[in-house]
């Protein structure tokens, strides 16, 4: 199955960032992919609010992505922002949410772990979700994940478990010393840990495109790539915007579960 990583820099226009994402689609479809996986926050780019364009997977900007997948026969993973409930306090909040939509695939996932870490705190104004998503495409299991997800194998380890045999993480990667190299340890790692593929989509890096970051919003770093079961970066891209292709073939994975059977080897506490 040939797969697509659509490495984009979103902002705050909700149209522009849909053509932005319909032109990385048609692109992605030009080049044989079955499946697209774009950035978080692919709807509007952190440091914008996000309250105010919240809507739910039936609403217009889903519907379009889901009317785009449709005509393109293409499944498409992108970030957006559905409706939380209120907090303790009633503040009113979103869910970080990936939606995954194409032939034969209609889900979402909702980010398990908020981002409340180098001064920043997601938890703020985001519900956390409670549940791993995986979906079938193409004759293979995919599990999703989202941004500071990368930092806890569990939740990629479950989706093993569910039959995952590639993992997707769309990111909006905070800037910072280290932290790109952070990034590309972690996807290597947790292919590793599920001996799974690993599709590790982020936001480019707005420096690339000479726009400074303003305060603490995570904006990406780039970086995005493919990794095999045994942690081998087989696609990558640096900074820059791009779009990179790899056909994932199942036989790999069940070589590295044979060669490296960490799933069934380990033992749980």
């Amino acid at each position: 199955m040939r797969v697509a990583l659509a490495q984009v820099i979103t902002g705050r226009d909700l149209a522009d960032n849909l053509r932005l994402l319909e032109e990385y689609a048609r692109l992605a479809k030009d080049g044989g992919a079955e499946l697209v996986v774009f950035p978080e926050a692919m709807m509007r780019a952190f440091g914008n609010s996000l309250l105010d364009i919240a809507e739910p997977l039936d609403g217009p900007w889903a519907g379009r992505v889901r009317a785009l997948a449709d005509e393109l026969q293409l499944v498409i993973v992108a970030g957006m922002f559905t409706p939380g409930s209120p907090s303790t306090t009633g503040a009113r909040r979103v869910r970080n949410t990936l939606l995954a939509t194409g032939p034969g695939v209609e889900t979402s996932y909702d980010k398990i772990h908020l981002f409340d870490a180098f001064g920043f705190a997601e938890s703020d104004t985001v519900e956390a979700g409670t549940d791993p998503v995986t979906f079938d495409a193409g004759g293979l299991t995919f599990g999703l994940a989202t941004c500071y997800d990368i930092r806890f194998p569990a939740l990629f380890t479950a989706n093993a478990d569910r039959g995952a045999v590639v993992n997707i993480v769309s990111a909006s990667w905070g800037s910072g010393p280290g932290k790109a190299e952070q990034w590309q340890l972690l996807a290597r790692a947790r292919a590793v840990d599920t001996t799974t593929f690993v599709l590790a989509c982020g936001q480019g890096d707005p420096a690339t495109q000479g726009v400074e970051p303003k305060g603490a919003a995570p904006t990406g770093v780039g970086y995005s790539a493919v990794v095999s079961p045994f942690g081998q970066v087989l696609e990558a891209l640096d900074g820059e915007p791009g779009l990179i292709f790899y056909d994932l073939d199942p036989a790999v994975v069940e070589e590295a579960r044979q060669k490296l059977p960490v799933l069934a080897n380990r033992r749980r506490f």
